[in-house]
């Protein structure tokens, strides 16, 4: 039942375009006790077909611009390949700190930013 709620939550999330991630990663973390590289694989696999039914609901309301994306989705490939590389050089403890350090400045850019 835990499972089941940390993926609705982390889904409501996604399909809001926030990065249900936020949510996934640390409960998976916490509460299922999975170390940090199995928690952000998992996270992965998960975000595929949240994406594709986020994608399909925004495409439809018209909230994409297409001609962005020619450079953001090669980019964004090949920071995947890296960023995945550089993770599996890191081991969990410190790849768990750093990521708890991204929400955190996330987090405190939220609170702050300009409306």
């Amino acid at each position: 039942m835990k499972l089941f709620i940390i993926g609705l939550l982390s889904g409501i999330i996604s399909g809001m375009g926030i990065g249900g991630g936020s949510v996934l990663i640390p409960s998976l973390v916490l509460i299922a006790s999975l170390n940090q590289h199995q928690a952000q694989s998992i996270n992965l696999i998960v975000f595929i077909p949240i994406s594709i039914i986020a994608l399909i609901v925004h495409i439809k309301e018209k909230n994409i611009v297409f001609k962005y994306t020619k450079w953001i989705v090669p980019s964004g490939i090949m920071g995947a390949i890296l960023g995945s590389m550089i993770a599996l050089k890191i081991d969990a403890y410190n790849l768990k700190k750093y990521f708890a350090i991204f929400l955190l400045f996330v987090g405190i850019y939220e609170l702050i930013k300009k409306r």
